[in-house]
């Protein structure tokens, strides 16, 4: 078990490029539907490898999680929020996960080639089926949505760590603070005072 009060620094850069990537990835999305132009088509090509690396990379983030778990909570943080912090976790675990699967095998269903770019293609992960097609689409976009809202309500938590609880939960993931050197007990030291003759002095 992690005794520090920070996350391994791997884990911290992977961390804050995945969150970069994410949030570009949920604009290129927006932007996708939000054009019929030729830039549909630059974007989609920015879209498959870009989904592609957060797949792999949340694959390494679960081994460094793995082989370097995170610092334990604070202790006095109600069990409820406890409850909340790891189920957001996982579910980001988990949509970083399925978003990729789930527009690959829509793009597998739709009849169109997986192109990671140039001569990099992923192969089809079903036959074409357009009915398949239509109800992936629709699950890759309420996915969408779901890890837009996550990811809102992660940064609303992670500043309330920080600004308002003011724990480590939040430095943990940026600047965490250095563990306090244990206090020395000051040394006593006894001065033991001669003792006194006890031969009466001569007349």
């Amino acid at each position: 078990m992690n005794t520090s009060n920070a996350f391994h620094p791997l884990a911290r850069l992977l961390h804050w490029l995945m969150a970069v990537l994410i949030l570009t990835m949920l604009f290129i999305g927006v932007g996708m539907v939000s054009t019929v132009s030729e830039k549909h088509e630059w974007l989609l090509a920015i879209h498959k490898p870009l989904g592609a690396t957060i797949f792999v990379l949340a694959l390494i983030r679960l081994g460094v999680r793995w082989r370097h778990p995170p610092p334990p909570l604070p202790a006095g943080m109600p069990p409820l929020m406890q409850f909340m912090a790891h189920a957001s976790h996982w579910l980001l675990y988990g949509l970083m996960l399925a978003l990729p699967l789930v527009g690959w095998a829509m793009l597998s269903a739709g009849g169109y080639p997986i192109s990671l770019g140039g001569s990099l293609h992923l192969p089809p992960l079903m036959s074409a089926n357009f009915e398949a097609f239509a109800w992936l689409r629709l699950t890759h976009r309420y996915l969408a949505y779901l890890l837009f809202l996550t990811v809102l309500g992660h940064m609303g938590a992670a500043l309330y760590h920080g600004l308002i609880r003011r724990d480590d939960v939040l430095a943990s993931m940026t600047f965490p603070r250095k563990p306090l050197a244990p206090a020395v007990a000051p040394v006593v030291v006894e001065v033991v005072e001669p003792p006194s003759s006890s031969i009466p002095p001569q007349v």
